[in-house]
């Protein structure tokens, strides 16, 4: 099997069609096309179906398709480890974290991540959804639960508590509960149910409130905690935040302080093929020392 043509059918399975997938090798439409018509009449099967709006894997194309993934993200950890025996912290580094992790929290603190170190090209993939590190759709990962693969190392980062707040300007309109049951007479800002959520539990004030989003008559549903915060600095409701964003928000008021969040565990994970990694060791140290530094 040619190995170019290997490489073409890889980006076109990928990006769904002859176009996008020129774009990304820097090759015409045409000769993208001509190379899988190639190596079609090579293996003597199909591997797309061709239609108006775009491509569809055959079965057999299905087959190549998840094997030419194992191959490249072989050949991707490998060039991983070969980057990783260099002597200094050089080169790209890609990082998954939860969309409100990121924005409101890591985003803002690597300006001296990147002062220090300005050989890495740092990556930040704001995402909710868990990106295979295995397979490296990223280097390394920051996740809200304990990773029980074995092949990944976890350094536990943190705790996240929660409090329920609400804006200085909702509450001048609006009487401030006094207990769980005053929560029913409120606007409630929950994450829509039925939608992945980046951490367990993430309508844990209904709970409190002894009531279902489904149930409760005045609620508003964002699926971004971000979303969530600036609807509540805006007076839309109450709801429940990460507590350092309820104390770096001064126009927030916390509401029945005596009712706590379990927390939400925050954990550095990383392959263990990529142990030896300067560039993620010294990441993984920045973060640790940015922790320390906030109460969570």
């Amino acid at each position: 099997m040619d190995w170019d043509r290997l490489r073409v059918f890889h980006a076109v399975a990928q990006a769904g069609s002859f176009t996008h997938a020129g774009e990304a090798l820097g090759l015409s439409q045409s000769a993208v096309s001509r190379q899988i018509s190639t190596l079609e009449e090579s293996l003597g099967v199909a591997l797309f179906t061709r239609h108006a709006r775009g491509l569809i894997l055959t079965e057999q194309g299905e087959l190549l398709a998840r094997s030419a993934q194992e191959i490249f993200a072989k050949l991707a950890m490998v060039e991983g480890q070969l980057s990783d025996s260099r002597q200094s912290p050089d080169g790209n580094l890609s990082v998954t974290v939860a969309e409100f992790i990121g924005s409101t929290w890591l985003a803002p603190r690597l300006k001296g991540f990147h002062t220090a170190h300005p050989g890495i090209r740092l990556t930040l993939l704001l995402d909710d959804r868990i990106y295979n590190l295995g397979l490296r759709e990223a280097d390394a990962a920051i996740r809200l639960y304990k990773p029980d693969h074995p092949e990944l190392i976890q350094r536990h980062l943190s705790t996240i508590g929660f409090q329920i707040c609400a804006a200085k300007s909702y509450l001048k309109s609006r009487s401030l509960p006094q207990g769980p049951n005053d929560l029913k007479n409120h606007t409630l800002i929950g994450y829509p149910p039925g939608i992945p959520a980046p951490f367990p539990d993430p309508n844990w004030l209904f709970r409190v409130a002894e009531m279902t989003p489904e149930d409760h008559p005045d609620s508003l549903m964002i699926n971004s905690i971000h979303g969530t915060l600036n609807a509540v600095r805006a007076g839309m409701g109450i709801a429940a935040l990460p507590s350092w964003l309820v104390r770096e928000n001064k126009d927030l008021t916390p509401i029945l302080p005596e009712i706590t969040h379990p927390g939400i565990p925050m954990y550095f994970v990383y392959p263990e093929e990529r142990r030896d990694s300067i560039r993620i060791g010294v990441f993984r140290n920045y973060l640790l020392e940015m922790v320390a530094a906030t109460a969570f």
